[in-house]
């Protein structure tokens, strides 16, 4: 089974037929209205840059609650050119980490899924 949830309706209106049934609209900031360990995997993908620094500790912390195992896809920079071309890019973002920063991040939540960081070269 695929649940799922998004911030905007055009999201949740662009999934495909079969799991549209099993998606609402939800803030990845608020509690998850699910069990814990409810899911054997829970994956964000290019989502958490929109929430601001407090946002995504809660939002880190539920994606950890309610899945076994976990993966989160976050835009990223190691340098200066990077960071101007994820501010071109990212018009939503209100958390633009480092490499560091979301590493740092990470380890304070205790994360213990996987996560990958993409950068704008």
């Amino acid at each position: 089974s695929v649940y799922g949830f998004d911030i905007s309706k055009h999201g949740i209106n662009s999934a495909k037929d079969e799991i549209k049934e099993n998606l609402f609209i939800h803030k990845a900031q608020n509690d998850y209205p699910f069990e814990n360990n409810q899911f054997d995997l829970v994956i964000s993908l290019g989502c958490f840059h929109n929430l601001r620094v407090f946002e995504l500790e809660k939002a880190i912390k539920e994606v950890q609650r309610v899945g076994k195992q976990a993966y989160i896809m976050v835009e990223s920079y190691r340098n200066e050119k990077e960071l101007f071309n994820l501010q071109c890019w990212a018009l939503t973002c209100k958390s633009f980490l480092s490499k560091n920063d979301w590493k740092w991040l990470f380890n304070k939540r205790n994360f213990s899924g996987f996560y990958e960081l993409i950068y704008f070269s």
